[in-house]
């Protein structure tokens, strides 16, 4: 078998609500979400979730060889980028490649990828993640008791913004997740999206402990600050999570060795082969991993194969236009299903007649860091980050906002089986 090209794509997800963080909100409601085919001489395509900046290049160190070579392949690729280096949205490419190697890989097995990969239960704990910074209380009870009927009791809400803001959110958020299950104790993360200095950091998270258990703060300062990030762990009761936005081991080692991270994070954009790398140094270290991202089921995949994996993250309930995924949520867990690969099915005529460009990032969207971040005296009005109209978004009630949320929802949720 043979590697013989690739294809692009560019499709969105339809979060019908504007979604966002400490940083800034995407008011449409949509996000981007660009998609790598990889061809072969057997007719097996794969499929990988991630960006295409200098695909050509990077496709450069695959093109022929064999697909089934996926961690040679890998290593491969990081060379190819030797001298520009392969951090950020290259990184990024890369990671779309190398999930759509491991997809030949395991459809030329006849396997799901869980299950050549070595994992024994399909299932794979969740927590849910709204990206849910501009949303009114009626609109984030209604979020979560969405979450909460698939059997979620953990969420991981957005701010960083406004400590009592923040409070009043994390509180109507346990409250939903204790009525649906009484005799459980709700799991609260808070992400701050690296939108704070050190000192802020412990005293936001500080003040907020004296009435909320939080499970972990994600984020609280800069990805790569070691010293800051143990400053913080010391500060607070909460366990620090980090990591998605490091790309490679290389920016690991010193966190970790600094002891300066509580729960390793990557992010499903960066590749299972960098996933399956950092969860085995985290291992080493004693440390839970979790995966961040809105379709992380190339890490879920690998999730089930190792022995410290803590929870994923599911943040909609619905796939892209034109991607189906051979998984759903019950139980508060994924469920992976026996499709052989990854289970992406994508319809490239559905995609393409959306005729979803992208598009360029302004200064009030997640992916541009605020002058301000990091030296704020005052907390900050919802309007700094977000359109003037979101801060005063029209109060749904619960039925109606529950229905919004699934308007694209197939009957059973995350997705299609395929």
């Amino acid at each position: 078998m043979r590697i013989t090209g690739f294809r692009t794509l560019n499709t969105v997800q339809e979060w019908g609500r504007p979604v966002g963080d400490a940083n800034g909100v995407f008011a449409d409601g949509l996000t981007p979400v660009p998609i790598v085919l990889v061809d072969t001489d057997e007719g097996i395509t794969g499929t990988g979730l991630g960006p295409h900046a200098l695909a050509e290049t990077v496709f450069a160190a695959i093109d022929g060889e064999d697909p089934r070579g996926v961690a040679a392949l890998y290593d491969r690729m990081l060379r190819q980028t030797f001298k520009a280096g392969h951090t950020g949205a290259v990184f990024g490419t890369i990671g779309a490649f190398d999930a759509a190697l491991w997809d030949i890989k395991a459809q030329a097995a006849g396997e799901p990828l869980w299950r050549l990969l070595g994992g024994r239960d399909r299932r794979v704990p969740a927590y849910a993640s709204g990206l849910d910074i501009c949303l009114t209380d009626a609109e984030l009870v209604a979020l979560y008791q969405t979450y909460a009927e698939y059997g979620l009791r953990a969420a991981k809400l957005k701010g960083g913004l406004d400590v009592e803001r923040d409070r009043h959110r994390l509180s109507l958020v346990r409250a939903v997740l204790a009525d649906t299950a009484p005799d459980s104790r709700p799991a609260l993360m808070l992400d701050a999206n690296e939108s704070w200095s050190r000192k802020q950091a412990v005293r936001h998270v500080a003040e907020l402990e004296r009435g909320i258990d939080l499970t972990w703060i994600e984020e609280p300062v800069r990805r790569w600050d070691a010293e800051g990030l143990a400053a913080v762990g010391r500060g607070v009761r909460a366990a620090v999570a980090s990591g998605e936005n490091l790309t490679g081991l290389e920016q690991f080692r010193p966190l970790l060795a600094a002891g300066a991270i509580d729960i390793v994070q990557t992010s499903a954009v960066w590749g299972i082969t960098h996933f399956l790398r950092v969860a085995t140094l985290a291992h080493a270290h004693d440390l839970p991993v979790s995966p961040v991202g809105n379709t992380p089921v190339g890490l879920l995949h690998a999730a089930t194969a190792i022995p410290n994996h803590l929870a994923s993250e599911l943040q909609d309930l619905h796939p892209p236009i034109g991607v189906l995924v051979d998984l759903h949520v019950e139980n508060g867990e994924f469920i992976l299903g026996d499709s052989p690969g990854i289970g992406i099915q994508v319809d490239e005529d559905e995609i393409r007649a959306a005729q979803h460009r992208p598009r360029p990032l302004t200064a009030d969207t997640p992916n541009i860091r605020p002058e301000s971040a990091g030296r704020r005296l005052l907390p900050a009005p919802l309007s700094t980050t977000a359109p003037h109209h979101l801060g005063t978004l029209r109060p749904l009630p619960a039925a109606e906002g529950h229905a919004r949320h699934n308007a694209h929802a197939h009957p059973d949720p995350l997705l299609d089986r395929t």
